[in-house]
């Protein structure tokens, strides 16, 4: 989130780590812009930022012809924001997963292309019954996916016709903010061959205010040893989408 408040001091941690795979996490919901209101009077409210209502976002986005060409300025800005912190671009992916949406999906790539993209996350996750409780948490969870798989179907040919690496799966979708040392010791040995992107928000101190995630415990559970002993138990290799 290369607008939020903190992005300076992430970046200053990245690079102390080079061997860390960075991505550009595109905000265009729920969140800050990078361009002023005046420059993007259609996206955003007075203090620069877009709206929580992601529907409402979709909407504007495809059927407001100057919010278009608003966002297109908006994703460009953030692509040469990234670009000037000297990071490797690892990947692409969007808060809130609004890339899932065509307009925003298609302006990425179009944009991406001029800053070295090469890869980007498709959200598909599909259920796993190690990580699902009851019948109904199936099917709902079932339900979403078939849904999903309508955007995710388009999304996967757009970045082969690309030539544009993407992850087969992704687990963190339905559980975000609850990716526990338990859930993922029931994930890990279901990955397949191919990529699979499990995503967390570590933090070693809890926001309550923000949606009950548990930061501290994912944070726990990407640092404890039950979780390295599983990775290497089912032969996972650790990588970035280019590597």
């Amino acid at each position: 989130m290369i607008a939020a408040p903190e992005a300076s001091h992430a970046v200053k941690i990245a690079k102390k780590n080079p061997e860390l795979n960075v991505g550009l996490h595109i905000v265009l919901s729920n969140g800050k812009s990078s361009l002023p209101i005046v420059e993007i009077p259609n996206l955003v409210n007075s203090k620069c930022e877009f709206s929580n209502n992601k529907f409402w976002c979709g909407v504007n986005y495809f059927f407001n012809n100057k919010a278009r060409s608003e966002l297109k300025k908006e994703i460009r800005a953030q692509f040469k924001a990234f670009k000037k912190t000297g990071l490797k671009l690892d990947h692409v992916n969007a808060h809130n997963h609004m890339h899932l949406h065509p307009t925003i999906f298609n302006l990425i790539i179009e944009i991406g292309r001029e800053y070295n993209l090469t890869a980007i996350r498709i959200p598909n996750e599909p259920p796993l019954n190690s990580i699902i409780y009851n019948k109904k948490e199936f099917f709902m969870r079932y339900i979403r996916w078939l849904f999903f798989s309508i955007f995710t179907y388009q999304m996967e040919k757009k970045c082969k016709n690309n030539k544009i690496i993407f992850n087969n799966y992704i687990y963190g979708l339905h559980d975000s903010g609850h990716m526990n040392i338990d859930k993922l010791v029931r994930i890990i040995p279901h990955i397949k061959d191919g990529i699979t992107e499990i995503y967390t928000h570590p933090s070693t101190e809890n926001d309550n205010t923000l949606y009950n995630y548990e930061f501290v415990e994912e944070y726990k559970a990407l640092i404890h040893a039950r979780i390295k002993r599983t990775i290497e138990k089912f032969n996972i290799e650790l990588s970035g989408f280019n590597s």
